[in-house]
């Protein structure tokens, strides 16, 4: 439909899972990716499926010269930023009583500090150049409520809805939309390592946890990343122009708010 055509997208954590199925919508809608990511040899394999349509960069969102370099390679390579998502992120679980700080820094680190400081620096290059932009944060079902064992994890995605809301409010001055999307239980090669941390603090079987939370989505399934990516073309159109500062859920109608 080129409803990004002449469009220029950074996505961060994008060499796989819900990252790099947006760069497939995106691209084609007509958008041109960047294909931000720490595993470059990944993201240099995932961009290289777009030809001319992706650049692949290597980024790590908790260190500041990281982000300005991912950035600027992508405004010397495509020219100005039009839509940013902010996708990388990292799962943890523990019971309140074993969470350590150095787990806490860093999914702190990468989930909201990375969101943030990625948002601010785009955030400026739009501001400079005119650019009426998009910055879509990933949110989670996790920061919509608390749970027992994912403290951390769920604080993160709270305060990740909550910076939407501050940064929607402050940069739509400047004609740039901020916006989020929370999604539920996706399916992908992450669950391994959730289901891991489940199996491991609640001692059920490998598989189990994951045949639960499948069999509690209304829907009637997990979701899949390409489930996502409806909405984040949405939020990056001229169709959201009117949309600020909220956070949606898609997530097979796990959370309704």
């Amino acid at each position: 439909m080129n409803r990004l055509a002449g469009k220029t997208a950074l996505i961060t954590g994008a060499a796989r899972g819900i990252g790099l199925a947006f760069a497939k919508a995106y691209v084609a809608e007509g958008a041109r990716v960047v294909i931000a990511d720490i595993d470059f040899p990944r993201a240099k394999d995932a961009a290289s499926q777009f030809g001319d349509a992706a650049l692949a960069v290597e980024m790590d969102v908790t260190r500041q010269h990281s982000i300005d370099e991912a950035v600027a390679r992508t405004v010397a390579h495509f020219g100005p930023i039009d839509i940013l998502i902010n996708n990388a992120a990292i799962f943890t679980a523990a019971p309140i009583v074993e969470i350590e700080r150095a787990d806490y820094n860093r999914v702190f680190d990468i989930n909201v500090a990375g969101t943030l400081f990625t948002l601010q620096a785009v955030a400026r290059h739009m501001i400079e150049h005119g650019v009426k932009g998009r910055i879509i944060n990933m949110a989670s079902q996790a920061g919509r409520r608390g749970e027992p064992l994912v403290a951390v994890y769920c604080a993160s995605k709270a305060a990740i809805i909550s910076l939407t809301q501050s940064a929607g409010l402050n940069l739509i001055a400047h004609g740039i939309n901020v916006n989020a999307i929370a999604p539920g239980v996706v399916d992908g090669e992450h669950w391994d390592g959730v289901d891991a941390f489940f199996a491991k603090h609640e001692g059920k079987p490998l598989g189990q946890k994951k045949r639960e939370v499948a069999a509690a989505v209304p829907y009637g399934r997990m979701g899949s990343a390409e489930d996502l990516t409806g909405m984040a073309v949405f939020l990056a159109s001229d169709d959201a122009r009117y949309i600020l500062a909220q956070t949606y859920n898609v997530d097979g109608g796990n959370w309704m708010s």
